[in-house]
This record gives C-alpha cells, sequence and structure tokens, in this order.
C-alpha cells in the first residue's frame, strides 16, 4: 500500500505525541513493506532530508502564525501527497479535518486521529473553541475511518456525533536509564525529586502540584520540564514562585535528557486534565515511574489500578505524603505500571492496528487477513 501521514510536525519525532505515533507507525509500515511519505514543517527540519528510515518525507511550505500554520501546512500538504498518489491519508489531528474533503474529491480514503477534547483548552478564546467543536463534527461526517486513542473519547463521538470510531492508543517507550550522570546538569540526584514532564498549560495544572508540594515536609525538590509560552500570566505565575524545591527547567530536547529524568524520578506527577491516551503519562509508564495523576476518566483508563489519583491540592499533597511515608508500596506501582505498558500499550499492536484500518479501506474487509 501507500500511505501518506500529515497533520503533524513531522519525522524523527522532536516533539510530542503526533510526531511519535508518526514516526513509530511509518517506520514500522515500511518495516512491513509498504510505502510512505511524512510531511513537516520545513523551518523545523533545516536539513531537510529526502527520507528517514526507508519514509519518503515532504516539506511544504505554510503561513506563520498561531492559528494559520497548522491549517496551511495541512493544505499544502494534502496538494503535495495527492501528486504522490496515495491509496490512504492519514491526517492527525481533527482541526485539519474541514481539508479531508479535498482528498476526498480525488476519490482517497481518509483516516482522521481526532486526537483528544481541544476546545477545553485554556489557552483558546471563543471563536477557536468554536471551531474546535466544529472540527469534531466536520471529522466524523467527512472521514471513512476515525481513529480514537481513547476509549472516553470513542465514547464521546458515539454519543454526541453518533460516529463509531476505531480505539487504537498510542505505545509506550521502554526507558531505562543508561545515563544518569546527566542529571548533575540539572542539580539533580536519583530519586531525590518528583517529576512532571508537559506543557506548562492550566489544563496541564502545575501550578496545583506546585502549591501541594511547598505544603509537603521533605529534601526532595520537584522537577518540571515542558514548552510554555513564557509571557502568558499561568507560567508567569508559576516561574514566579521562588523556592528551592521547585525547579522549572523549560523545554528539554537533548537526546537522551528528558529519559533519564523520567527514569530517575522518585515519582511522577500527571496533572493533564485534557485530552485521551497522554503521551507523556505513557512516558513516565515506560519509565516504570509511580504517578500520582489528577482523577479524570482518560488517566483512569491509561493507569488502571497502578497509580494514585487526586481531586485537588489537598488530595495530593496526602498522596505525596503517603508515597514518601510507603517506598514498598512505590515499589510495587513501579512494577505494575510498568507490567501495564507492556501489556496495552505496545507500539507493535499500534502498528498492526493501523495497517488493519488501512488494508480495510484499500481492499475490503474480507481481503484483510489475506493482505501482506
Amino acid at each position: 500500500m501507500r500511505l501518506a501521514i500529515i497533520g503533524t510536525r513531522g519525522v524523527p519525532a522532536k516533539y510530542g505525541g503526533f510526531e511519535t505515533c508518526a514516526e513509530e507507525l511509518s517506520v514500522g509500515l515500511v518495516q512491513q513493506g509498504h510505502k510512505v511519505i511524512v510531511s513537516a514543517r520545513r523551518y523545523l527540519y533545516p536539513d531537510r532530508p529526502a527520507s528517514y528510515k526507508g519514509v519518503q518525507l515532504c516539506y511544504p511550505v505554510s503561513i506563520p502564525g498561531k492559528i494559520t500554520d497548522t491549517f496551511s501546512h495541512t493544505f499544502f500538504s494534502i496538494i503535495r501527497v495527492l501528486f504522490w498518489s496515495p491509496d490512504v491519508v492519514l491526517i492527525f489531528n481533527s482541526a485539519n479535518s474541514p481539508l479531508a474533503v479535498i482528498p476526498k474529491m480525488f476519490g482517497k480514503k481518509v483516516v482522521i486521529n481526532v486526537d483528544g477534547l481541544e476546545w477545553r483548552r485554556a489557552k483558546w478564546g471563543t471563536t477557536a473553541k468554536m471551531y474546535y467543536k466544529l472540527s469534531e463534527f466536520f471529522s466524523s461526517l467527512i472521514a471513512d475511518v476515525v481513529i480514537s486513542d481513547a476509549k472516553a473519547i470513542k465514547e464521546y463521538y458515539s454519543r454526541k456525533y453518533n460516529r463509531d470510531s476505531v480505539y487504537i492508543p498510542y505505545g509506550a517507550p521502554h526507558i531505562e536509564s543508561k545515563n544518569p550522570e546527566i542529571l548533575k546538569q540539572y542539580g539533580l540526584k536519583p530519586d531525590e525529586y518528583f517529576f512532571i514532564g508537559s506543557r506548562l498549560e492550566p489544563e496541564n495544572h502545575q501550578d496545583m502540584a506546585i502549591e501541594a508540594f511547598l505544603k509537603v515536609d521533605t529534601d526532595k525538590s520537584l522537577v518540571i520540564a515542558g514548552g510554555a509560552n513564557w509571557e502568558s500570566p499561568y507560567v508567569k505565575k508559576i516561574s514566579a514562585v521562588k523556592d528551592t524545591k521547585i525547579k522549572i527547567l523549560g523545554p528539554v530536547y537533548t537526546p537522551g535528557h528528558i529519559e533519564e529524568l523520567h527514569a530517575n524520578a522518585y515519582a511522577y506527577i500527571h496533572g493533564n486534565e485534557v485530552g485521551g491516551t497522554n503521551p507523556a503519562l505513557l512516558k513516565a509508564m515506560g519509565s516504570s515511574n509511580c504517578t500520582i495523576a489528577l482523577d479524570v476518566s482518560f488517566n483512569r483508563e491509561v493507569l488502571g489500578n497502578t497509580g494514585l489519583f487526586f481531586k485537588d491540592v489537598s488530595e495530593l499533597k496526602r498522596r505525596i505524603d503517603f508515597l514518601l511515608e510507603n517506598p514498598a508500596v512505590l515499589n510495587s506501582l513501579r512494577q505494575k505500571t510498568k507490567e501495564r505498558a507492556e501489556k496495552l500499550y505496545r507500539w507493535e499492536d499500534v502498528i498492526n492496528g493501523y495497517k488493519k484500518v488501512f488494508t480495510e479501506l484499500r481492499y475490503g474487509k474480507e481481503k484483510n487477513s489475506a493482505v501482506r
């Protein structure tokens, strides 16, 4: 099959969950004998290699801007890949769904990975929130197949739009500490810090973690790594906290560093409220981190009974105190979360799930089992 993947920043992955999925999926499908093209943002890849591990790459232009960049890049990506004649076009991000009519007009099968409920994010204004809600409707209306990365998202589309979707989560990486000396660059030691690895945004609730941690009697630190709009009121509020127990690192892009920060943490705090199967949470699980997560359906779905949950600052403080006082429980949960990640969130299963969808679209369900 010939498969086109658009709607991400590109591969090799440097930034987020979409990109990691695009890389794992495209490389895995190429290894199985399929031809794959992935569109990438040209300003993020100045060298612009023609391929990556057998995956063909293209670099369409885009119109700079917070709103225009993604949409315009997807538009020009669709035009570019149509000349490549794909059998199936996979589009990430429901915000791109109105553009899916273009490949449909040319007889192409379209799959949309809708991600989470983007309209819930505090950073978007009224107009943007309305657009994201509308884009959900377009996804349900236009796509040949809708992909939900969480069962809760699948249930949402079924309930709100009467549209069935295929549940395919992301995979969890397998992370072990290989070079703990890296921690010295951040003034850290193994097991001497709690870790948060997510973008600094209100719906990720780093402020709750900071408030709770400042009330805990411990010599350990709270370390936060993630990109941010440093001019936003929320980030300014967090950055204004002056306490040696709180370390805000900013984005960590150096290869191997974020993995060491995960692998050597005492425990992980996950305050993300919006989205489906969150890649940051899967990375924590793949690092055998004991996780304290915000008590929402998405996080309970992913963690199951392998983590602890909190609803407010006081409950988060109690969970932190509990893990500090019960290292045996912490180690037991570390093992359980590792086993859960290895069982339920394997990239091999993700790749095969997408391949099944693509094959059935291209050849029909009755031929799926015979096609390789």
